[in-house]
């Protein structure tokens, strides 16, 4: 199994940390999330590491990983980042992994073993760790709903009450060769500034819209995500309680 992880931004939310390396070089209790997520998808049955470089590329060095580039991080967003690593994507299965957050390799292990064509990861939990992040959970939490048969209905738009939450999206993704190619056929009809300005999630919520079926993995708790430096003090003080236990 292939992994590509998509490390070609900087993070300007972080602030210092981020001013001479990139987002996922930052420490969450002593390892960087880089380290973290490196870990995991190893430890779940990941072989083929890919990471997709942009700012600061030359300070993200893993052993036996293949690079892809981004020369156009600052003005793109991160499905520009993916397509990077077109050949990856055409040429079979594949885990995809955000930068700025951490998970289990159970997790990933368990998305290895998925058999749809598209499959996303969430967190059930996601609400406890929401309250912990911010005052109130719905300033950030986005809609994901799903039908009974964890098809996915909706992702990424503004929630307007927790009945419009099923979980929360996490960041972490596998996507085969018919997966891409649906993906592929979506953005060679947009107009390139279109594209360029396109996120993960937008790009989630444009397949369900044309009918392509997405599956969901769910999750409780062990994993975050980094987006401010509130959020690092948040994680270090679960692991200090024995609430979280990182990779």
């Amino acid at each position: 199994m292939r992994a590509i992880i998509l490390a070609a931004g900087r993070g300007s939310r972080l602030a210092a940390l981020t001013e001479d390396r990139p987002k996922c070089l930052v420490e969450v209790a002593g390892r960087t999330l880089l380290c973290r997520q490196v870990s995991a998808l190893r430890g779940g049955g990941v072989r083929d590491l890919g990471i997709v470089r942009g700012y600061r590329a030359e300070a993200i060095v893993v052993g036996g990983a293949t690079y892809f580039e981004n020369g156009r991080w600052s003005s793109t967003n991160m499905v520009m980042s993916l397509a990077a690593a077109k050949d990856w994507l055409a040429d079979g299965p594949v885990i995809v992994s955000y930068s700025d957050i951490f998970y289990t390799a159970e997790l990933v292990s368990r998305l290895v073993a998925a058999a749809d064509d598209l499959v996303v990861a969430y967190d059930l939990d996601w609400r406890a760790l929401w309250e912990r992040r911010f005052a109130d959970p719905l300033s950030d939490a986005e809609t994901f709903r799903t039908d009974d048969a964890g098809r996915l209905l909706e992702i990424g738009a503004r929630a307007r009450s927790l009945e419009d939450i099923h979980g929360q999206y996490m960041g972490l993704l596998k996507f085969t060769p018919r997966a891409w190619k649906a993906v592929e056929s979506q953005l060679a009809a947009m107009e390139p500034a279109d594209r360029d300005r396109l996120d993960m999630t937008s790009l989630l919520r444009l397949l369900v819209t044309v009918g392509f079926s997405i599956y969901t993995l769910a999750t409780r708790g062990q994993w975050g995500e980094v987006d401010n430096l509130s959020d690092i003090a948040v994680y270090e003080a679960m692991v200090a309680a024995g609430e979280l236990e990182l990779t």
